[in-house]
């Protein structure tokens, strides 16, 4: 009888046992990583990624504003050489910290995130010209695309290939103002990210939830729209491809003065890589969110596919000539330009919708795509 009852017993444990097990999988629930270490990968992104991305851009913006000054007492050809070649770096290095659009580098108050107050292109070259003409720059208003890294872009390789005659517009000493208070107020708002991120570091780090005021919801939105910026304002609007366009409008690429499109397109895309892989840019590998990935419930088939389109986006970017402007091939090769842009936006369903629905991580930006 004893034996009877002990077996009964022992069958009633495991059928207790088995229905916990049940209650916590319930259908259709999928492991979204909690188990994984989220702080260890934002510490890793927040001391070998983004405070290296803002230090770097901070020194070539040092530099950017040294060799306006510079330009500005002496406008020669070759301080204006020098003077682009320090803007071309500068701009490289924001291609590496303009996907930190939150906390020092995020909104507040009537201030916009730094992507929109250093980085707004195309450059309303109007408001810029008027501006000059008045002799009264005011870079606390709401003309965003009249200041920045893209304004002083058009004010040094304007008009494109002629030195000779940028040099002469800067006998004009309204002008000469304007590019040394256009530099200057760059170098004031990263001056203040990057004091803002030796005391907001911890804050980002130890905020390791998922939830849309997380640091790890923070970081992944400002990843994707970071992306999306590629696709859609840097090869789809030239292309003429966004909504309300009608026809190709190759003035309005990125890096459309300077003739560096694809190079900044590149770097960009690296760019967003190294957010993908945790890497920094000296190559160092380390935790990221394709770990992330690979701690979920089919996230190694997503990073699988990935990787893969990434692979693609890469080949389709490479076969356009880089000694060739985007805004000339989008004229003379139009289809392969398009074909790059496809590419792209393949790759956004696995970096989009199935990589937010796998981590648990909400999109909270509207992109305005449909994706």
């Amino acid at each position: 009888m004893r034996t009877s009852l002990t077996f009964s017993f022992s069958l009633l444990s495991i059928a207790a046992c088995i229905g916990v097990m049940i209650a916590c999988s319930k259908p259709g629930e999928v492991d979204t990583g909690q188990n994984f270490d989220r702080k260890a990968m934002l510490q890793q992104y927040a001391d070998n990624l983004i405070r290296p991305a803002y230090a770097d851009l901070q020194a070539k913006v040092n530099v950017l504003n040294t060799a306006a000054a510079t330009f500005s007492g002496s406008p020669t050809a070759a301080n204006l050489t020098a003077l682009q070649t320090a803007w071309t770096e500068a701009y490289t290095a924001w291609q590496f910290a303009n996907a930190y659009n939150f906390g020092p580098a995020g909104e507040e108050g009537v201030r916009k995130g730094l992507i929109e107050e250093v980085g707004t292109f195309p450059t309303s070259t109007a408001k810029v010209e008027a501006t000059i003409t008045t002799n009264n720059a005011n870079f606390n208003d709401f003309n965003r695309d009249a200041r920045g890294l893209p304004a002083v872009e058009y004010l040094i390789f304007s008009p494109q290939g002629n030195n000779t005659q940028i040099v002469t517009s800067f006998q004009s000493a309204s002008r000469r103002n304007f590019l040394t208070a256009a530099t200057a107020d760059i170098k004031k708002r990263v001056d203040e990210v990057v004091t803002g991120w030796s005391t907001y570091s911890g804050n980002f780090v130890n905020r390791n939830g998922t939830d849309a005021g997380s640091a790890t919801s923070e970081l992944y939105n400002e990843f994707i729209r970071s992306y999306e910026a590629i696709k859609n304002f840097k090869i789809a609007l030239p292309l003429g491809k966004r909504p309300g366009q009608t026809a190709a409008e190759p003035t309005r690429a990125e890096g459309y003065y300077s003739s560096q499109s694809l190079t900044f397109i590149k770097a960009h895309l690296t760019a967003i890589e190294n957010i993908w892989y945790g890497r920094a840019r000296d190559g160092k590998d380390g935790v990221g969110f394709k770990e992330y990935l690979e701690n979920v419930e089919g996230g190694q088939a997503l990073v699988a596919s990935a990787e893969a389109q990434l692979g693609n986006v890469r080949k389709a970017l490479n076969a356009l000539p880089e000694n060739v402007p985007l805004s000339q091939q989008i004229q003379t090769n139009p289809a392969a330009v398009e074909n790059v842009l496809n590419e792209f936006q393949k790759l956004t369903r696995f970096f989009k919708s199935d990589m937010s629905s796998l981590l648990g991580i909400a999109i909270t930006f509207a992109s305005g795509d449909g994706d």
